[in-house]
Order: C-alpha cells, then structure tokens, then sequence
C-alpha cells in the first residue's frame, strides 16, 4: 500500500501476464482513474471518515487516502450505535506512523471542531448548548463539546442562586462571552439569554404600570427592612411596614424565598426604576373590625410587641395597637423605665383612655385598673406629719434623693435631712437606688400629692448638746482629713466636722499642720443654727504662752511680803477627760443626760439651802418674840 502509482513496475506487471491486452493509452487512462479515487491529506486537520469496520479493540475508518486509518474504540463510547457505514469526523495526527499506518483522533477532531465553534458563536453571538458536569468555587463547569467552560453563579439567572448543585448533569443554553486563548479559558452567561427574553416583558410591564395596579411576582431577596420582589424582569421593593398590617420583626416570619405573591403598586419614581409595592393593602384595614363595644373606659386585653423608653404599644387585634405611655404604667409621679413596668410579649390588660377611630389611635392606662392611693380615706392619717415609714430609694439628684413609700406614693428627702453631722454634697454618698431608708413625715401636700420626709429627723438634733460640748475656748483632739488653700476639715469627736482656717494652722515650731495629723484645736466660733464649728490648732500654744507672761508679770507687781498673794490665772483648759471621744451619738446623750442630772442635783442642793436658811430665820424671829 506505500508504492505509488509512479513507482509502479508495469512492465514486470506485463511479465507477469497481467494487464495484457491494455494499449498504452488505456493504460494512462487508468493510472488517471485510479488518482482521482485517493485523496492528497493534510496533517493537523479535521476531515470526516466512514466506518469501513468495526473490531473489539478499534474502528477502521476510511477517509479516501491510500490507506484506512484505526481509531480506538473508547474514543467512540458516546456513539454506542455506531456501525459500518457511519460517517465521523477525525484529526489526522500523522499520515504515516514507522508502521505505514495511518493515524487518526476523533477525540482530538471533537476538541478542534468545539474551539471552532465557540469562537464562531463568540464572533457571532451564536447560542451554544452544554451539560453541567459540576460546581465549582463561584459557579459551574460545563461541558461543550469536549471543552471545559466555566458558568459565573452571577450568569446563571437574573435572580440569585442559593443551591448550584440542582443544575449539575442538566442540558443549559449559553453565550459566549470571554476567552482567554493564552489559558484556553471559556467564560459564558445563560443570564443574557434571559435578560433578552424578559427586554420584551420588562418594556411592557413599565408601559402599562400605574399605582393602584395589582401584579405577581416572586420573591427573589430578603432584607431585615423589607424584600424584593421579580414582577418579570423588574425589581418591586416591598417594605416591612407593607406587608403586614400587624408588627413584625423580619419578613422571614410571613414570608419565603421563591414564593409567590400579589402585590399592589403604591408608588414608583419618573423613571420608574424603584418601585414601591404593598400587601397589605389588598386586605381590609383590621381598625374597621374593631367592635363597636369598645371605647373610652372598656378593658381589653393584648401582648406587648414593643416596648420603648416613653412607653409599649399593646396590640388588641393584628394592626390594631394602643399605647400605654410610661406614666400610665404607675400612679407614682417619678417616671422610671417601661422595662421595670412590662416586657416585650407579655399579656396585659388595660383601660383605654382615648380613642379616635377615624385616626387609628388609641391610648390606654395600666395604672387605672388600681386605686389611686392619693384618693384613698386614711391617706391623711397613713401619712400624718411625723409618722414613721420605710421606702425604697427610686431616684438621686443633686438635691435630694426620692422615696417611694407605696406604689404611687413618692416623697422627697432633701440633702439636708439626710445627717445632723455629716456635710453630704451628694445623696449618692449616704445610700444607693434600690435601697431601704427610714425616714419620718414633715409635710404632708394630699392636692398637691407632695410628701416632704426627713431621716435625720428621726434622732434628736445633737447640736443642742454640742453647744454646751464644744463652747468658745474649748480644747479638742481632732484629726486633719483634707487641707486646701482655704483652711483644713477637721474630724472632731461624735462623728462631727469642723474646720480651721490657714491662720490656725500653724505648729508651735512654725511648721504647717498636714492632712492627717491628729492635734489639739481650740473652738474659737459655734453656730448652732448653720451648724458649724471653726477651731484653730495655733491658738492653743500661743494662748497658753500669753497666760504665763501675764502670770510672771503680776507675780513681780505684788508688794514684798505684805497683801493677799494672787496668782494671774491662764484661760481654763477643758480636762483630757473632756477632749475624750465618747463614741457616738448613744454616748453623747448619755452625757447630756449626765450634766442635766447634775444641773438638776445642784438646784435641788441650792433649794435645800434657801429653805434651811428660811428655817433659821423663823427660828431666831420666834425667840426674839418669846423674850419680848
């Protein structure tokens, strides 16, 4: 089969005694024929060959060379029908191989004849037609015929893909739409072919679009504020507000992904690319279901769907809600948070105080299910001025801190009626919200619904025995808590303050008294009234030394040996005993009630006098008139 026609030995050919008979024009006139019957092939090219035979391991195919060339029959397992006869096409990879043989690819012909084909469908936006073989990172790979392309998830439809493997094994129409030759890289989009069909649906869609209308759609995204929905080729947003007309938190509770529904066009802009959709409005307005039986003062019932800082709105019926603002929630004055009163979902009934039907609005009470305590007989008598009572700390302001005796009775105690002895700038430094405080009543406002409470009140006023403690001139052991530029507070004994300014400062060395020395210090002003004591540390060296001048200086006065001898005495120094301290306000009024015992023992002493006295002068009156 290698010899050529020209390379043929005729004349051995005739020797033999073939071809006898043939004139040398006959003979030129076959060797024409039998050229004509064998085809000139070209390697690396696709041509098409029919199945001459069929054997276990491969298929002879004919494609008009001088010789048959053989396929491997795996490359034909998409073809189980094939038979003799079948044309197919091949790639010539050599026309001779050391054999002689002729070799053949039709994998190789398919590979050559797909690129064809798809750059033809790139250059003339041909539809080509694929199988997804799998998914990949971002999309899908498919298969056209015999090249890998690959499918963006963004192309696969115009609305977005949740599950990609549902496409996998699946016939699908695609476009070209990139290639990269450098890496034989094939992007193509099914979307366009979409796109192309919904222009049409779009356009008339927009056309015909007026407010009012009502069309179906399919719900292709949800968002926390609302969804959007495909009414064909055009995106409708439906917001939260719009779908229901009871609260919801998340469209997700109503509604699904891919669902169907209708929807009425509210609103869309002059270019109508956004357009506002409803759905609740398709379905009557549940205010006018509401029955006739309520209004002003009935009880209803209904769940809390949400609570904020002014109040929470209680819905009675899906759409229809009543709000019950933070000072209904309690007959108590200070206002507090509606999360002390209600939680969100919780079932409550209340009285409805205002209604309009015709606005949709409605307020309603919680407290007005209980009697105001203000209201009641005995809250004269409860409360009377100087009753004692114990309440919870609700509130602290500069001025004072609020007490709240009983649901909706609250009372004030102002800073100054904390202490009879502490100097407090602040509530916050004496007790904490949500703690007990005794206090008694000083004034009592039922129309005015004020209460006026003290705590200090509630022992006896100490200042009325620190006056006879801490009179003019009295020493005292006190310690240093703070030292400014204006002067030192001094911690004095029974708990109390005082303070020393920068002139009493002064050590008998000269050096300056320091925060947190303990000294003596003289009382040099009281007030009783501002309660305030003012005590000086310098004047109980220098005083002391101006006594003993004195002293030395009368003794050299006195005449030598004649007249009564008189010493000058220095200012009286209160014992150690009395700079002692006594513990705290216990303590003190055992001592008042010391000296007023002894105040006591002496009158009783100076009234026996008067009265012995009295006795003697009768006596001798008696004996003068016995005489006479």
């Amino acid at each position: 089969m290698s010899n050529s026609p020209d390379n043929f030995d005729w004349d051995k050919f005739e020797s033999q005694g073939f071809g006898g008979g043939y004139s040398k024009d006959e003979r030129a006139e076959m060797e024409k024929m039998y050229d004509d019957t064998l085809t000139t092939v070209q390697e690396q090219e696709v041509v098409k060959g029919t199945v001459v035979g069929i054997t276990d391991r491969d298929v002879i195919l004919n494609i008009g060379f001088k010789s048959d060339g053989l396929v491997p029959v795996s490359e034909f397992r998409d073809l189980p029908e094939l038979k003799v006869g079948d044309e197919v096409e091949v790639f010539i990879e050599d026309q001779e191989d050391p054999n002689g043989q002729l070799i053949l690819s039709r994998k190789k012909a398919k590979i050559v004849s797909a690129w064809a084909r798809i750059y033809d469908a790139l250059e003339n936006d041909n539809v080509l037609e694929g199988v997804v073989k799998r998914r990949t990172k971002g999309g899908l790979i498919m298969d056209l015929y015999g090249v890998e392309a690959f499918l963006p998830g963004s192309q696969i439809d115009v609305k977005p893909i949740r599950d990609f493997d549902v496409f996998v094994g699946k016939k699908m129409e695609v476009k070209v739409v990139k290639i990269n030759a450098a890496f034989d890289n094939v992007v193509v989009s099914h979307k366009v072919l979409i796109e192309k069909d919904l222009e049409q649906q779009r356009a008339a869609i927009l056309n015909n679009l007026e407010k009012g209308q009502v069309l179906e759609g399919v719900i292709k995204n949800m968002t926390n504020f609302g969804v959007f929905i495909d009414l064909g080729g055009v995106d409708g947003l439906l917001h939260i507000t719009d779908i229901s007309w009871g609260r919801i938190n998340h469209p997700e509770e109503v509604l699904n992904l891919d669902q169907k529904v209708n929807v009425v066009v509210l609103d869309f802009d002059d270019d109508k690319k956004r357009i506002s959709l409803g759905m609740k409005q398709l379905t009557p307005h549940p205010w006018d279901a509401l029955p006739a039986e309520i209004e002003v003062g009935s009880r209803v019932k209904g769940r809390i769907v949400n609570v904020a800082d002014y109040g929470a709105f209680l819905e009675l019926m899906p759409g229809v809600e009543g709000l019950i603002h933070v000072s209904e929630m309690s007959w108590s004055q200070h206002l507090r948070n509606p999360q002390d009163f209600i939680k969100q979902n919780d079932e409550v009934e209340a009285v409805v105080l205002t209604l309009d039907r015709d606005e949709r609005k409605m307020s309603l009470g919680i407290k007005q299910l209980t009697e105001d305590p203000w209201t009641k007989e005995d809250v004269i008598t409860k409360y009377a001025i100087g009753s004692k009572h114990t309440g919870v700390v609700r509130n602290l302001t500069n001025f004072g801190l609020f007490l709240e005796l009983e649901e909706g009775v609250d009372g004030l105690v102002h800073v100054s009626d904390l202490s009879w002895t502490k100097k407090i700038k602040h509530p916050s430094e004496f007790v904490k919200v949500g703690e007990n405080l005794d206090v008694v009543v000083l004034e009592l406002d039922v129309a005015n619904r004020r209460l006026a409470l003290g705590h200090k009140q509630l022992e006896e006023n100490p200042w009325d025995t620190f006056e006879s403690v801490f009179n003019i001139g009295s020493v005292h052991r006190a310690t240093v808590l703070e030292k400014s530029e204006r002067g030192a507070t001094l911690e004095l004994p029974y708990g109390i303050e005082g303070f020393a300014f920068p002139k009493g400062l002064t050590k008998e060395d000269g050096s300056q008294v320091e925060a947190g020395e303990s000294l003596d210090f003289r009382v040099t002003e009281f007030s009783k009234d501002d309660r305030k004591i003012i005590l000086s540390h310098t004047s109980t060296h220098t005083e002391t030394a101006d006594a003993a001048r004195v002293a030395k200086a009368t003794k050299k006065a006195a005449p030598a040996g004649g007249g009564e001898k008189k010493e000058a005495k220095a200012p009286k120094v209160q014992k150690e005993a009395d700079r002692s301290t006594l513990g705290d306000l216990d303590a003190l009024s055992a001592l008042k009630e010391q000296m007023m015992e002894n105040e006591k023992e002496a009158g009783v002493k100076k009234l026996e006098a008067a009265a012995k006295k009295s006795k003697g002068s009768d006596e001798e009156s008696s004996e003068e008139e016995n005489n006479a």
